[in-house]
């Protein structure tokens, strides 16, 4: 894409410092898993029950939404028993605690943001009877920096103590927890890592900006940063040894991307039984506009599901609208992944 067709990016920093937007262009599985152990004069061999595929299928064509290109639904290794995706529709709520400007969550008192999610839950319910939604607290645990910091890393990573919080908060609402790492001048390895004791609790799952991954050495939000697969796939190992390690169902890794160059070389991101990939269409814009990404960006590079952010303030400003849950589920594919900012 020309960069004057997306002229409305800006490209703030998510400083704990420094009022800022992030201005961007934009049922479980009834089955559970079980073991039969089978006897012979010889041997004696384990058999894995697995998902009901033929449901699975179903699903997965219904979210595609008929697509006629054969991009969709992607073929993919058939998930672990217990999967969220795509039997769940995941509604977030996304930011950080130390800032009010950088989502709805910090923005709003505890009790106020809680309730105001399950009213969107609700709607996203309405919307889609054949699909359960369910809340999730998405929240920044590492934050990108203009300041090199003490390692001169450019990146800041939160107290424990705040992710504690937030689990504690998504506790009465039975929501999930997703922490979202800004890597800056670390690595997704480096950083994913220091978050295996929580990403090890089975409602807490993962997502990674390529946006402040700044590979050159530069300031983070001096430019768009990228991934590449190799990056990705670094937090798919990661993610899959601690469900394995674990004996947990399948965690959720989201990718934000708005951008063609912020992810790189998407046909070699592995799939794996252990982890759902989305790549999330992140940024605000006009319906046209952000419509216009999710094809160019989304749908036309598959790697598994597909999610879509949605901006409380910067999607309603000028003449423009937010899209209402109607409206999503009318794209191919249908996004089984909504955040909202």
């Amino acid at each position: 894409m020309k960069k004057s067709a997306i002229a409305f990016i800006t490209l703030p920093l998510l400083l704990l410092n420094i009022s800022c937007e992030k201005g961007k262009a934009a049922d479980a599985v009834n089955g559970t898993e079980k073991s039969d152990t089978v006897k012979t004069d010889t041997t004696e061999k384990t058999t894995t029950l697995t998902i009901d595929t033929v449901d699975f299928n179903k699903r997965m064509v219904a979210l595609s939404n008929n697509d006629t290109t054969g991009r969709w639904p992607v073929k993919a290794p058939y998930p672990l028993p217990g999967a969220l995706l795509p039997y769940n529709r995941i509604i977030a709520y996304y930011g950080n605690l130390y800032s009010t400007r950088m989502g709805i969550l910090g923005e709003l008192p505890r009790k106020e943001m809680l309730a105001k999610l399950q009213g969107e839950v609700a709607k996203w319910q309405a919307a889609d009877s054949t699909v359960k939604a369910i809340p999730a607290l998405h929240y920044i645990a590492v934050t990108a920096q203009g300041a090199p910091g003490k390692n001169n890393m450019h990146r800041m990573r939160m107290p424990f103590k705040q992710i504690d919080t937030i689990i504690s908060w998504a506790k009465p609402i039975n929501a999930l927890v997703f922490l979202d790492v800004q890597v800056g001048h670390s690595t997704v390895k480096a950083e994913v890592e220091q978050l295996e004791q929580y990403l090890a609790l089975p409602n807490v799952h993962l997502g990674i900006d390529p946006e402040f991954s700044m590979k050159n050495g530069e300031r983070p939000g001096s430019k768009i940063g990228h991934f590449n697969a190799e990056d990705i796939n670094d937090a798919i190992d990661i993610l899959a040894n601690i469900v394995r390690k674990n004996k947990l169902t399948p965690k959720v890794l989201v990718i934000h991307r708005f951008t063609q160059g912020m992810v790189k070389n998407y046909k070699a991101i592995k799939t794996v039984p252990e982890v759902q990939i989305v790549m999330d269409m992140d940024g605000f814009g006009s319906k046209i506009l952000k419509k216009s990404t999710y094809l160019s960006y989304i749908y036309r590079e598959p790697v598994q599901f597909t999610g879509f952010k949605l901006f409380y303030k910067n999607d309603n400003k000028k003449d423009w609208k937010m899209y209402s849950p109607e409206e999503l589920v009318k794209f191919t594919p249908k996004p089984i992944y909504i955040q909202y900012q």
